[in-house]
């Protein structure tokens, strides 16, 4: 199952980078203000989901462009999980920070993970219980066990309904209490940073299923801690995230706890 989400991944980024070479005839559609979908993410998409149904017709789908297949219910035993683009309004800029994220729930629990960065040719996987890889070497989370060292990542409001002086509060807490705060713009790939050591920490409101269920695993496996703003497991459909080393996610959790959905 992983080697078919591998390809499949594969076979997405190569519709992806067919379109970089030339962005400015790449058609873009604003599906909200700032939220961009363009061709290449539908594009890629497709490519996606015919390897996988193709290898496992029975699989249902939930992904950000098609949304639900009609075989996905409760009695559905595996749902594969795609972002086919994530980092969207990078890519429409030429600004080389975007992946494909590919997952596999099993009976409500990620399985298999693949987060393919197509502009480095990174390749993040992990299979549960069996540890989190880059580009075939096992990868951790650091070492780091104080926030104050940290470098965490987060992502902005980008929708005009988002609050973003919510966000301006926890953006000045952990800017006074960290290292460095980053905002790359592809939360799926920020979230294989710190399963790779990259970033010590991240945290985002308003998530997808879509932007997290890949990343989850690999922080996971690779000795990490994921959960809510509050600490706990629900995470996934609840959309508030928070991820880091066992005791920068404990620090992290003090700090924004305050700013959980109620």
């Amino acid at each position: 199952m992983l080697n078919t989400a591998i390809k499949a991944a594969r076979r997405g980024a190569a519709v992806i980078n067919r379109a970089s070479f030339d962005l400015d005839r790449v058609k873009v559609t604003e599906k909200k203000h700032n939220d961009f979908v363009t061709e290449v993410d539908q594009a890629a998409e497709q490519a996606i989901i015919e390897v996988l149904k193709t290898a496992y017709p029975d699989h249902a789908i939930l992904a950000e462009e098609s949304g639900a297949s009609a075989n996905l219910h409760d009695d559905n035993d595996n749902v594969w999980i795609i972002d086919p683009l994530d980092g969207t309004t990078n890519f429409i800029h030429g600004f080389p920070q975007y992946c494909v994220s590919i997952a596999l729930q099993q009976r409500g629990q990620i399985t298999q993970a693949v987060v393919y960065d197509p502009t480095r040719n990174d390749l993040f996987t992990a299979t549960k219980g069996s540890g989190a890889y880059l580009n075939e070497k096992r990868i951790r989370v650091t070492k780091r066990d104080k926030i104050s060292d940290a470098l965490i990542g987060t992502g902005f409001p980008f929708r005009e309904t988002d609050n973003i002086d919510e966000y301006m509060k926890m953006f000045k807490i952990m800017t006074q209490s960290c290292a460095g705060l980053r905002r790359p713009g592809s939360a799926a790939l920020d979230l294989a940073y710190v399963a790779a050591g990259r970033l010590d920490g991240f945290f985002e409101k308003n998530l997808q299923p879509w932007d997290m269920a890949a990343g989850s695993l690999l922080i996971t496996e690779s000795g990490g801690i994921m959960g809510t703003f509050e600490g706990e497991s629900d995470y996934l459909y609840k959309g508030d995230v928070l991820a880091g080393t066992p005791k920068v996610f404990a620090q992290m959790v003090a700090l924004l706890s305050p700013f959980a959905k109620k």
